[in-house]
């Protein structure tokens, strides 16, 4: 009876297991080796592969093995018919150290706050072996020959200190690149950005772990921190395709080349910003980080009332000129100033944002006399010796040397908006008029007057129109595709507008700008939601005739609703996303 209780029981033991395999929202994070038997001169290799982003990895200590190569880190995402996909591999090249069976142990890894462990593997290795099957595999050079690599100007900057990142492939010269392409952009969250310009990649000569090595510039940007504590940069990841040599040779001599793909990973970094000194910090401070001058200047200081002229408050040097605030004159309110025109002059390296910012007043005084522009302080941190520094502009004083008296305008408060005394002038005092002259008015009468009958023929003039909006109306009922598009360009721009309302908010924010997105394609090609893949949308946008710069970020729009499904996205990174999302829009209007 108890066997038979338990034979009862496997069906659904099996039905469960089955369950639990096919749940494509189950974590699942194993290890895979390339083969469970080699010779002593073979070499292994080792996959920790997982669905899920974890942090904390820790692999075994491979014990009876020597560490060839890695971890060398791969990212993949997909999303296809709705469906969203996520891989993660973590692999080692390893080389056995002595002949005998050996076991692989578990590794661990935290994915959404728990720890999940691998199943450990039993490795035998034999003697030698005349032909090793993975000598000199494609794979394996690639993976020893391909480098991508994050160089870092800075790891503890101050905040809002510049530091640049420079991703730089590096190739041996032992194998070829033939082609590469981007699966994954880092999303520089918590940082302001500014990507520079790399142009047509062109081969350099350089090192790589003290050994010769070919490396090409992909990317350049410059970054700005936005708060205090440890900051991560993510990878960018890279498709490249490999032309390894092989030990064969054609008919006329020639080595023989085969190709196979690899995914390279350039790892995270982690920034630890430090925060700005609050000792010494002065009260006018605005947040202007770097080595700066400042002055104010007027066009000109003497003048007549009712001419103009220009104050200009400058501010120079080298730093973040794009992330503070210009100071503001204080002026007296006998002057009428103008909102300021802001002038921007700022060039973007490396090592960081140089040039000038201004505000320019524009100043038009009324009255007579002498009016003084008090000194304006402006304060700075700089990073290389660690001190706040305040600069203070000189008193100028503007002579109006024509003009009504107005008493003196010294003696009257500051101002910085656009105020003006007003001053009565000449008879303040009207009269009313004793003789008005009045006329008496004609008796009308209304009823059989022209007026009389318009009123009665009106009606019937509305038959008609009445008759041709209805036949309109009908019309446009009838066109179930043409409302169809008119609804779905409501929906875009209502869920647009929704996102613009949930700034702030990731999920929300991204799940209405989706929405848009798919809303606003149904209206313009005319396809069903159920048929979006990226693939589809990039074709059907070139037959569209759509530029590859707008294509491109409408595919990047929709690749960051996906991303923000499982990473961080700053508020930051969200306006960018909403205004290129606009501006995206905006271009495929004129295109379509």
């Amino acid at each position: 009876m108890g066997i038979k209780k338990y034979m009862a029981l496997l069906p659904l033991l099996t039905f469960a297991l089955l369950a639990r395999a096919q749940d494509p929202d189950a974590v699942t994070f194993e290890m895979k080796v390339s083969k469970s038997k080699l010779g002593i001169n073979e070499r292994l290799r080792v996959d920790f592969s997982m669905n899920r982003d974890g942090d904390d990895f820790v692999a075994p200590d491979f014990e009876g093995f020597q560490v060839l190569m890695g971890p060398s880190q791969a990212i993949s995402s997909s999303f296809i018919n709705g469906v969203r996909g996520f891989s993660k591999t973590y692999s080692y090249t390893l080389a056995p150290s002595a002949r005998g069976t050996f076991i692989i142990k578990q590794a661990s890894i935290v994915i959404e706050g728990k720890t999940y462990k691998t199943s450990p593997k039993q490795i035998e290795v034999t003697a030698a072996v005349d032909k090793p099957s993975d000598q000199m595999t494609a794979d394996d050079v690639a993976d020893e020959s391909l480098h991508l690599v994050a160089e870092v100007s800075k790891t503890a900057p101050y905040m809002n200190e510049a530091l640049s990142v420079v991703y730089k492939l590096y190739v041996s010269p032992n194998i070829s690149v033939s082609r590469y392409q981007p699966l994954d952009n880092p999303k520089y969250n918590n940082f302001w950005s500014h990507d520079i310009p790399v142009g047509r990649p062109s081969a350099q000569n350089g090192t790589y772990k003290g050994k010769p090595y070919r490396y090409v510039v992909l990317k350049r940007v410059v970054l700005y921190p936005q708060r205090g504590g440890e900051l991560e940069i993510e990878p960018l990841s890279l498709e490249v395709t490999v032309d390894v040599p092989t030990n064969r040779r054609d008919f006329f001599g020639g080595r023989i080349y085969t190709s196979t793909n690899k995914t390279v990973s350039a790892g995270r970094r982690t920034i630890r910003v430090k925060d700005l000194p609050s000792q010494g910090k002065p009260a006018n401070f605005s947040g202007a980080v770097g080595d700066f001058n400042f002055k104010v200047t007027t066009s000109k200081t003497n003048l007549n009332a009712s001419e103009s002229l220009q104050a200009r408050v400058e501010v120079s040097g080298k730093g973040n000129l794009k992330l503070f605030q210009l100071p503001e004159p204080s002026l007296p309110s006998s002057l009428e100033v103008y909102e300021p025109e802001f002038e921007e002059t700022v060039r973007t390296t490396l090592s960081g944002s140089q040039g000038k910012v201004s505000n320019n007043y524009t100043i038009v005084p009324s009255f007579k006399g002498k009016y003084p522009i008090p000194s304006v302080s402006f304060s700075y941190f700089d990073p290389k010796n660690e001190k706040y520094h305040t600069i203070n502009s000189k008193e100028i004083v503007i002579n109006v040397l024509s003009g009504p008296s107005n008493g003196d305008p010294t003696a009257r408060g500051p101002v910085t908006g656009n105020r003006q005394v007003v001053t009565a002038t000449g008879s303040q005092f009207g009269f009313i008029k004793l003789k008005p002259n009045l006329t008496a008015i004609g008796t009308n009468y209304f009823f059989g007057s022209n007026r009389f009958y318009l009123w009665w023929l009106l009606p019937l003039l509305f038959i008609p129109i009445a008759i041709y909006f209805g036949r309109r109306r009908e019309t446009i009922a009838g066109d179930v595709a043409g409302n169809r598009i008119k609804k779905a360009n409501r929906l875009a721009r209502k869920y647009l507008s929704t996102a613009k309302k949930v700034l702030g908010n990731k999920e929300a924010f991204y799940i209405a700008l989706e929405k848009a997105l798919h809303n606003y394609l149904k209206a313009k090609l005319k396809i069903e939601t159920s048929e979006f893949s990226k693939d589809k949308i990039a074709s059907l946008l070139t037959e569209k005739q759509v530029d590859d710069t707008t294509n491109e970020g409408f595919l990047a729009l929709l690749k960051n609703c996906e991303m923000a499904r499982y990473s961080p996205f700053s508020n930051v990174q969200m306006r960018q996303d909403y205004d290129k999302a606009s501006e995206v829009i905006s271009n495929m209007d004129k295109q379509l």
